[in-house]
């Protein structure tokens, strides 16, 4: 018995980049380097730090799921600066500050998959996930069906989280 079909258009950008021959693009670099309102938009940038850019993983595991990474096309941990590593802390604790008040997430994942072995969709540039948990969130759909269901569109997601982190900088 075949079960309903569920669509998730979104993927298949995803599914048409990996390994194609002669793609260099490194989509962290692309966003730490984006200048206009437009180009942030696009990248789905949320800020960037002195050190750091913070985005919304085209490709999330739940509503929510942010990407943090160096600005500097680093690989490894160990290739960080002090400074660089510090500010990979600050904002690591500003998207857990922001995905709080936002969209009040009970728990979250945080990590980083060093090397392809390990998980890592872009081995060149260390980045770390930061993915929002809910009570429940692990149902049916994913552990039967190896399904995620991501219930907001990313340009709606991004709007919400950039006018939220405007607002919590104005309380700063």
């Amino acid at each position: 018995m075949q079960g309903p079909n569920l669509f998730a258009p979104w993927r298949i950008d995803y599914i048409r980049s990996l390994g194609k021959p002669g793609e260099n693009r490194c989509f962290i670099c692309d966003a730490a380097a984006a200048k206009t309102p437009d180009q942030q938009r696009d990248r789905l940038i949320l800020w960037t730090s002195d050190h750091c850019v913070v985005v919304i993983n085209r490709f999330p595991y739940t509503n929510g799921h942010l990407l943090l990474a160096p600005k500097a096309h680093k690989a490894e941990l160990e290739e960080l600066t002090p400074e660089e590593q510090s500010d990979f802390q600050v904002q690591t604790t500003e998207a857990i500050r922001l995905l709080k008040r936002a969209i009040s997430p009970q728990g979250f994942n945080v990590g980083i998959n060093l090397g392809r072995c390990a998980g890592a969709g872009l081995p060149g540039h260390l980045h770390q996930h930061v993915v929002p948990r809910w009570a429940g969130d692990t149902n049916f759909m994913s552990v039967v069906g190896e399904v995620r269901v991501v219930p907001q569109a990313m340009e709606q997601l991004w709007q919400e989280l950039v006018k939220v982190r405007q607002e919590m900088t104005k309380d700063q």
